[in-house]
């Protein structure tokens, strides 16, 4: 009489993206990953995920997109929490982003190429005032992408206050050209005027 084998336990299927390749992830890697958790972004071939939102975030958020969204021109089109291909291991997803109408395929799409984006905005929250203030930013300006926005809450009145950089084609790297507290009027890359103290009645 011979003994029957035990019943092996189930193995569980390990998603890819816990065990990172030796060199770390490549763009092209990260946009074929299923079950990535919301927001996930690829930043110097390392996965990085975000935290809860705040409040201030999500608020500050809707009053940009709205102020864009109203004055945009024909030619470029408003995007929020999109994934833009910076580079073979760079894949940050912007809270918004101001894209070329041409490359706006349809509802089905993940991500944009950086040379579609005029615009990249970044709302800084706790966890990622670093990345946010200094590495993307660095990363942005050297795609080649014209504008970028920081926007901090301000510790006075809680209200969004908004850096405003160009990217100097020279030096590839972004000029601070203002810091906007009550309202946001820019005329590039287009006429922008957004009143940032409307988010005391969101």
């Amino acid at each position: 009489m011979t003994a029957e084998p035990l019943p092996q336990p189930k193995q569980s299927a390990v998603p890819d993206w816990l065990i990172p390749p030796e060199d770390g992830f490549t763009a092209e890697d990260f946009l074929r990953m299923a079950a990535l958790p919301p927001h996930s972004e690829l930043i110097d071939g390392s996965l990085v995920f975000v935290s809860p939102q705040r409040s201030f975030h999500s608020l500050a958020m809707y009053l940009l997109e709205h102020g864009l969204r109203r004055t945009a021109p024909e030619d470029l089109r408003v995007r929020r929490e999109m994934s833009v291909v910076l580079g073979p291991r760079q894949c940050p997803e912007p809270d918004l982003l101001l894209v070329r109408a041409e490359a706006v395929g349809g509802s089905e799409e993940t991500h944009y190429a950086a040379a579609d984006v005029v615009l990249a905005a970044e709302v800084v929250s706790p966890d990622s005032e670093t990345r946010d203030r200094e590495r993307k930013p660095q990363l942005y300006a050297a795609a080649g992408i014209p504008h970028f926005w920081r926007v901090e809450r301000s510790p006075e009145d809680g209200r969004p206050v908004v850096y405003v950089y160009e990217r100097d084609p020279a030096t590839r790297a972004y000029g601070l050209t203002g810091i906007h507290h009550d309202r946001l009027r820019l005329t590039v890359p287009f006429g922008i005027d957004v009143d940032l103290t409307g988010i005391d009645r969101l």
